[in-house]
């Protein structure tokens, strides 16, 4: 089978995989993610922190906003960009921002209100980036959706120069012995499940 095949075929088992944790098992999951993460020395320095909402079966990572908030970071969600394909704008969230469904179904700050540059920082001024994965393994090698928004978006963190620090989350039932890897993923420096933490 080719590699795009077998990843494409490894995306839709592990999704599969998530989506049957019930709403029990989900909630306990969110519950241990985000004490593991408020232990995180990374977590813990930064002040300017994107992170999203989750769908598909996703472990849910916002239960850490309102200690986040009360810490006095700010945080960010990603919006997809509508003049740029597949990559993400992040926006600053608060309780009154207005929200919409994207293309694919999921939340987000309305573009309109995304548009304005004082809502939003550019990847690179953000202190930390948690985001959600399809499957993981030990090494810490990661696979996503599949339509490149957050490889895209933080292609930049492979030259020198400002960078956020890129925290990968997920179920542990996402692991796997081992993953294929494509040359245009962006290494994580973390991952975190609800079972623990991998340093690649």
């Amino acid at each position: 089978m080719p590699e795009a095949a077998q990843r494409r075929a490894l995306r839709r088992a592990l999704r599969q995989r998530r989506r049957q944790l019930g709403p029990t098992h989900q909630r306990q999951a969110s519950h241990r993610l985000c004490r593991r993460l408020r232990q995180l020395p990374d977590v813990r320095r930064a002040s300017r922190i994107a992170l999203y909402l989750p769908n598909d079966g996703e472990i849910d990572a916002t239960p850490l906003i309102a200690w986040l908030r009360q810490r006095g970071a700010k945080v960010y969600l990603p919006v997809l960009q509508p003049l740029t394909h597949n990559r993400l704008w992040f926006v600053r969230y608060q309780a009154s921002t207005p929200m919409v469904r994207n293309r694919f179904g999921i939340s987000e700050p309305d573009t309109r209100h995304a548009a304005h540059r004082a809502r939003r920082l550019p990847a690179w001024a953000l202190d930390l980036v948690l985001l959600p994965l399809v499957g993981f393994d030990d090494q810490g090698r990661r696979i996503g959706m599949g339509g490149g928004f957050y490889d895209r978006s933080f292609a930049f963190t492979r030259r020198p120069g400002p960078r956020p620090r890129l925290i990968g989350v997920a179920h542990a039932v996402q692991q796997v012995r081992e993953l294929p890897t494509a040359s245009w993923d962006v290494p994580l420096d973390a991952i975190v499940s609800d079972v623990g933490v991998i340093r690649p």
